[in-house]
């Protein structure tokens, strides 16, 4: 059975750093494309970063140059950085995996998902 396990989410300042960490279960993801979505309370699951198969990035216009996605295919995981974080940052964090080498900001287009991880950002 395929899994997805997010960790690393808890209560942050402003102006904090956090580390996400994404551990895959029950088959390789190595070249599947992996991203990282949000959702805070009221609002829609928006794609926040994602990476392709081959390793390429995708970053929205609000979480670039403060968070940084990266992968150890040889550990199954994917992390996501986050520095300088801000209040509006909080939201429950979602691995996904998409069953392809392309990454897409589309959260209907990924095939796993996991169960989230709160992330608070005090101000």
């Amino acid at each position: 059975q395929v899994q997805l396990l997010e960790s690393g989410g808890g209560l942050v300042q402003a102006g904090g750093s956090l580390r996400l960490s994404c551990a895959a279960s029950g088959r390789t993801f190595t070249g599947y494309a992996m991203g990282w979505f949000r959702q805070a309370p009221g609002k829609e699951r928006e794609c926040v970063t994602a990476m392709s198969g081959s390793g390429k990035p995708y970053y929205a216009d609000s979480v670039k140059g403060r968070f940084t996605i990266s992968r150890d295919n040889a550990k199954n995981t994917v992390f996501l950085e986050m520095n300088n974080v801000k209040p509006e940052d909080t939201a429950v964090y979602y691995c996904a995996a998409r069953r392809f080498a392309s990454y897409s900001t589309r959260a209907p287009l990924y095939d796993y998902w996991g169960q989230g991880t709160q992330v608070t950002v005090s101000s």
